[in-house]
């Protein structure tokens, strides 16, 4: 998936880092493995195509329409199966399949991803004018023009700031509520124009409501809960030898998946002056090579993987706390 939308033509979805994260999962033929963000199936199907007749793959999205797609492309492999579920649901979701084995892999892409950002029905863009929504589930939850019309300045400032990393978050979040005070915001192209009457200066190749738009989304989606609730049921559903993949698009996204992995792959805390052996640590991760980026070609073909980091863990062999 991809982070930011570039100001170009429509771009077709391309999974970011495919053949890294496939080689990263070490595939066995026989395995049960996860996509927790099926998107539009590129690292799905790709995981099929390494699996044996004996193997299963469990397709996850929160978004309907990209089940609608897993359903119409793989509904009818024996090896697969579809839920229409939130990442954070991934213990409940497993369990409704009632396995009789843990996965050999999970595979989470996060952020938002081409069919999405192209779509101007869904609100994620700002380079056409549509329904302010922004929603990944559109079944459920508050759109993003329902939260911008009563959300307080103070909470504003803080989105803008912390999710988009705008600079300017404080000007907006005050033209937006200045803006409120003569009008609904109902469509995309208001959004727009607020934020581009506000920030006096472009970021080179960057479209002034990039960052906004970012962080409206990251909030109405709460993407951020929805990465914690799901590494230590990843963790917890994997195991012993099994990979997690988390491709992430943003700077504190990546951080959290960072610290978590390091955190468990460190193993129990013990005082500084307890003298330790590895063993007695029993970390439940080991660390899987160095976070991999997109190489210049990739991004060259395909803008919106520049900003992606791929980090692996591998589950050892001791109980989950």
């Amino acid at each position: 998936m991809s982070q930011e939308q570039d100001p170009a033509t429509t771009i077709l979805h391309v999974p970011v880092l495919l053949n890294e994260s496939i080689h990263a999962l070490n595939i066995i033929r026989d395995g049960l493995y996860v996509d927790a963000t099926y998107g539009r199936g590129g690292h799905a199907s790709t995981i099929l195509d390494n699996l044996g007749s004996g193997g299963c793959l469990v397709v996850m999205d929160r978004d309907e329409q990209a089940i609608e797609h897993a359903n119409s492309t793989l509904g009818n492999d024996p090896r697969c199966r579809i839920l229409h579920s939130s990442m954070q649901n991934l213990d409940a979701a497993l369990a409704s399949l009632v396995l009789d084995r843990k996965a050999n892999g999970i595979l989470a892409d996060l952020g938002v991803s081409s069919p999405q950002l192209n779509d101007p029905e869904r609100g994620f863009s700002f380079m056409a004018d549509g329904p302010l929504d922004m929603r990944m589930d559109t079944s459920s939850g508050v759109d993003a023009a329902s939260w911008l019309n009563q959300a307080e300045e103070s909470e504003l400032t803080r989105v803008l700031r912390e999710y988009g990393e705008e600079r300017y978050a404080r000007r907006i979040a005050r033209a937006i509520v200045e803006y409120r005070q003569c009008h609904i915001f109902a469509r995309t192209k208001q959004l727009v124009d607020v934020v581009c009457g506000t920030v006096p200066t472009r970021e080179k190749n960057k479209h002034p409501a990039t960052r906004t738009f970012q962080a409206v989304r990251m909030r109405v989606n709460a993407e951020l809960d929805q990465l914690s609730a799901f590494l230590p049921k990843a963790v917890r559903a994997l195991t012993e030898g099994g990979r997690l993949v988390v491709v992430s698009f943003h700077s504190l996204e990546d951080r959290l998946v960072k610290r978590f992995m390091r955190e468990h792959a460190r193993g129990d805390d013990y005082p500084p002056d307890i003298p330790v052996t590895f063993k007695h640590l029993k970390p439940l991760l080991r660390l899987v090579a160095k976070p991999c980026r997109p190489s210049p070609q990739e991004v060259e073909v395909n803008p919106r993987a520049r900003s992606a980091v791929m980090r692996v863990a591998e589950r050892t062999e001791h109980c989950y706390a």
